[in-house]
């Protein structure tokens, strides 16, 4: 079996770029056929196309929609290391920064002007995104020049503004009702605020962790030491939010849960520092989806953030992570929110991935079902 695929880095993150026409054509499902070309289950992905890591097993899937609201439908994946499986349950913020970029690669989209506006639907959440790709004089740089923190080269600069962002997954900004709430977990009492804008996302104060604020580079080992307590503090919060009935059935992928503190004084200049956990393990920057839950967490009044940034905030929040400073954005035109971030992507390669053989059975509506 042989499928055409792109390589593609958005943001911080790598993925592969599917034309759903091209997984169709197999017939086999795609939680069986996305494990199998990544080389899951496997810690180490070696037959597979995996990068064995959270920010590197991840596939997106583009269609070219029917109706004329949107330019560029797409389905995020995120595919499982250790387990042969796939969580459709959200989507990625740096890895939606490839999709206006592939489209105009493609074709589909024809350059207009010095930026190119392209609006995409993101299935999974059914989430407008509208993408400002960066197009001077009204076709791609030939070398793209665009830089962002996290990333050590340059990219094209893709612009992500989700639209009304708040409650896609949930139905509501704060799903419980409460901007903070208490769990219980570890034997200790935790606040907790639990918002939904981009990701569901779940907010701890450093400080009940026992971290100091103004040792931002001294967290690591104190987040790594209580990862099973946050993992507690994580799957209490999917229950919490109606995510899933039991705690033991919360995805892996969301909720996303972020530690977050009053920035250092003598620290770069950011508004909070914020360190977010994905899979199970410590992001090396930020989720970009958690991003957006994080910037209306500060414009919310009670939540854990809103306690750290206060009402002094403007247009943008700047939030120190793991990769340094990263700037969030919130616009208003005619009473429509945008809420986003600036990130930049490039194209690695164009391929065709070799499976020598088909795995599982012929299921014809598995592309319909997981791009619900």
């Amino acid at each position: 079996m042989e499928i055409e695929a792109r390589w593609m880095r958005g943001g911080t993150s790598k993925c592969w770029v599917f034309d759903a026409e091209h997984l169709q054509e197999g017939g086999t499902s795609l939680d069986v056929l996305l494990p199998r070309l990544f080389g899951s289950p496997d810690p180490r992905q070696i037959d597979g196309v995996g990068g064995a890591t959270s920010t590197t097993s991840k596939a997106v899937i583009l269609h070219r929609p029917v109706s004329d609201e949107v330019d560029v439908e797409y389905t995020f994946a995120q595919v499982g290391i250790e387990e042969a499986s796939v969580d459709w349950g959200s989507n990625c913020g740096n890895g939606s920064a490839v999709v206006g970029l592939y489209a105009i690669e493609r074709g589909w989209v024809i350059p207009t002007g010095d930026v190119t506006r392209i609006v995409t639907r993101n299935t999974n959440t059914n989430q407008i995104i509208v993408q400002r790709v960066a197009t001077p004089a009204g076709a791609l740089a030939s070398v793209p020049e665009a830089q962002m923190p996290g990333v050590p080269f340059p990219g094209y600069a893709v612009g992500l503004g989700f639209q009304d962002p708040a409650g896609k997954t949930t139905g509501a900004l704060l799903p419980t009702g409460a901007a903070t709430d208490t769990i219980t977990a570890g034997g200790a009492r935790w606040t907790v605020s639990m918002v939904d804008a981009g990701a569901p996302v779940v907010m701890v104060r450093a400080e009940e962790l026992g971290l100091d604020p103004a040792r931002y580079d001294s967290w690591r080992a104190g987040v790594e030491l209580q990862l099973d307590t946050l993992e507690q503090i994580r799957r209490q919060a999917a229950v919490r939010m109606g995510l899933v009935p039991t705690a033991a059935e919360a995805a892996r992928a969301i909720p996303k849960l972020a530690i977050v503190a009053a920035p250092a004084l003598a620290g770069p200049g950011a508004d909070a520092s914020v360190m977010m956990l994905s899979m199970g393990k410590l992001h090396p920057a930020l989720a970009i989806t958690g991003s957006i839950a994080l910037t209306l967490a500060a414009r919310t009044a009670g939540t854990v953030l809103h306690t750290i940034t206060g009402d002094t905030l403007g247009s943008t929040l700047r939030l120190r992570t793991p990769a340094g400073v990263i700037e969030t954005w919130s616009e208003e035109h005619d009473a429509t929110l945008l809420v986003g971030v600036d990130r930049t992507a490039r194209t690695i390669a164009t391929t065709i991935i070799h499976l020598p053989e088909v795995p599982g059975s012929a299921v014809a509506a598995s592309l319909a079902g997981a791009t619900r």
